[in-house]
């Protein structure tokens, strides 16, 4: 089906259901009348419409934006309409925010990027070879580029994601989300050598590292996009940053030392006498603080249940507390500005002291205590963090081993027990990283263990049995009928109380990524700029 049949499709299958006659204001009132199904069928085929609309308007705003450089001056297209710049003009013409306009300009010019002619069905094998779907030619000399890697001289590495929003694999937040986060490969300006009569032309190394700089990029964007119809546009921008520092730790680095020399804490008055402040925080010190305030307020923000009579007793007081989450942060802080080293961690925190838990691999705990790049895990919120960074941690606060096999699953920590250890919670924080259940982002903090198998029914209170679920949907497998089973160590399932198709839960895609599941070329870039 060509493009404009599929859209003349989903506008076909709108009519049946609204009907040809109808008004656009009465639209509402037949949404408001028709069954759960055809409201559900409404939202689908309207975004089908939508989508399509949108690929079209991204590869006009391209064309204008080519039309539109500065070298045309004012003869520009976006000039001549009056219009300082491309941004401009489509914020004019469709009447959208600046931020909006800007993204559509960003999307059609990486389009345009890609626009380098090809053999036909030449970059279909290369996305097939970028894949692993397709064998190398046989002809193809040992060492030398394949025909995917070569590609790198005809069309960016970006240029898969253009073809998958182009065909509707790809919504343009998706794309938008996948190609800002993983940025451009690290750029070699030439051979690493303090030879004086070296002439800074490239190396016979350089175009090596380009073109392993091109497949990597590459082959994590079509891992992405393979990810997409099974994650949210958050998790998928999460990804791409993560995944980007762990294929260039030393650009990594650099990217946080930029960021520490960042922060800031500013204070001013206004003119009614209100003193206000503002904090741009580095990596480190807005995750301490993001663990401070959770910690206290997470009986508030659907954080788990409590056992402890204690604890429990605690959550509800602070549950029906008249202040709102906002003046209970602003107190919370200043009760730890005033306590200082010797805050009481029970009186301030509650439950659990706060802090930050990094999660990395040995290889990467040793390069780190090596003063080699390296690039490790927030436990929480899958931030990346730098390997000295790591090392002092290490040191400051000490390690916890935890063995893993070769999909992220923790070995030999299970137990006989009702509840869930804290070693093995920590287990379950590392494979899992939040909330299991599709879609949702609450972080290891904010979830409870449960047993895939009721231990009322004699299931095991073993790690390869259990699995993180927030408050929320761990309630909601259990009122709702839901349940969720595994075989072995594969994908843990989540079977929907009517029957229907059970839909596998995987681990969030920044864990697999750590954890060697996806594997993209072996990093060995230069430092980026």
């Amino acid at each position: 089906m060509t493009f404009f049949s599929e859209l003349q499709a989903a506008l076909d299958a709108l009519r049946a259901v609204v009907g040809d006659d109808v008004e656009a204001v009465d639209i509402p009132v037949v949404a408001q009348r028709i069954a759960d199904e055809d409201v559900l069928a409404l939202i689908e085929h309207a975004s089908a419409l939508v989508r399509g609309g949108e690929c079209v308007r991204i590869a006009a705003s391209g064309a204008v934006a080519s039309r539109s450089t500065r070298d045309a001056g004012h003869g520009g297209l976006a000039q001549k309409r009056g219009h300082r710049s491309t941004v401009s003009l489509i914020q004019d013409l469709t009447g959208s925010t600046r931020a909006d306009a800007a993204k559509q300009v960003r999307l059609g010019e990486a389009l345009a990027a890609g626009l380098v002619p090809v053999e036909a069905g030449d970059f279909a094998d290369d996305h097939a070879k970028i894949a692993g779907e397709a064998p190398v030619d046989d002809e193809t000399d040992a060492g030398a580029p394949t025909s995917a890697q070569t590609a790198a001289a005809r069309r960016p590495w970006h240029a898969v994601l253009g073809d998958a929003l182009m065909t509707g694999t790809l919504t343009s937040a998706q794309h938008d989300a996948i190609y800002r986060g993983l940025g451009e490969p690290p750029v070699d300006d030439g051979p690493a050598t303090d030879d004086p009569t070296a002439d800074g032309a490239p190396d016979a190394g350089s175009a090596g590292r380009a073109i392993e700089g091109w497949t990597a990029w590459a082959t994590a964007a079509v891992q992405l996009i393979d990810e997409a119809s099974q994650r949210t546009v958050e998790e998928l921008a999460s990804a791409a940053r993560t995944i980007r520092d762990l294929l260039d730790p030393a650009g990594a680095e650099l990217r946080f030392e930029q960021r520490f020399e960042a922060r800031a804490f500013r204070r001013w008055t206004d003119r009614d006498g209100i003193r206000h402040g503002s904090f741009t925080f580095e990596d480190e010190g807005g995750a301490w603080i993001e663990a401070i305030i959770d910690t206290a307020l997470r009986p508030r923000r659907g954080g788990p249940r409590f056992v402890d009579p204690d604890e429990k007793a605690r959550a509800e007081e602070l549950a029906t507390d008249p202040r709102t989450n906002d003046q209970l942060a602003y107190d919370l802080m200043l009760d730890v500005l005033r306590a200082g080293a010797l805050a009481d961690a029970e009186t301030v925190f509650g439950t659990r002291k706060a802090g930050i838990r990094i999660v990395a691999t040995a290889g990467v705990l040793a390069d780190a205590t090596g003063g080699r790049p390296a690039v490790a895990l927030l436990e929480d919120s899958d931030t990346t963090l730098p390997g000295w960074l790591v090392a002092r941690q290490a040191c400051d606060t000490g390690t916890m081993t935890c063995t893993l096999d070769e999909r992220g699953n923790p070995l030999d920590l299970g137990r006989e027990a009702r509840l869930f250890t804290a070693k093995q919670r920590v287990a379950l924080a590392i494979r899992d990283g939040g909330c299991r259940w599709r879609d949702c982002d609450r972080p290891a903090s904010y979830c409870e263990a449960h047993h895939i198998d009721p231990y009322s029914e004699g299931g095991r209170t073993d790690i390869d049995r259990g699995i993180l679920l927030c408050r929320w949907h761990h309630m909601q497998l259990h009122h709702g009928a839901w349940r969720i089973t595994r075989d072995g160590k594969n994908d843990f399932l989540l079977r929907p109380p009517n029957g229907g198709e059970p839909v596998a839960l995987p681990a969030r895609l920044a864990r697999r990524y750590a954890w060697g599941d996806l594997q993209p070329p072996p990093r060995r870039f230069r430092p980026a700029a």
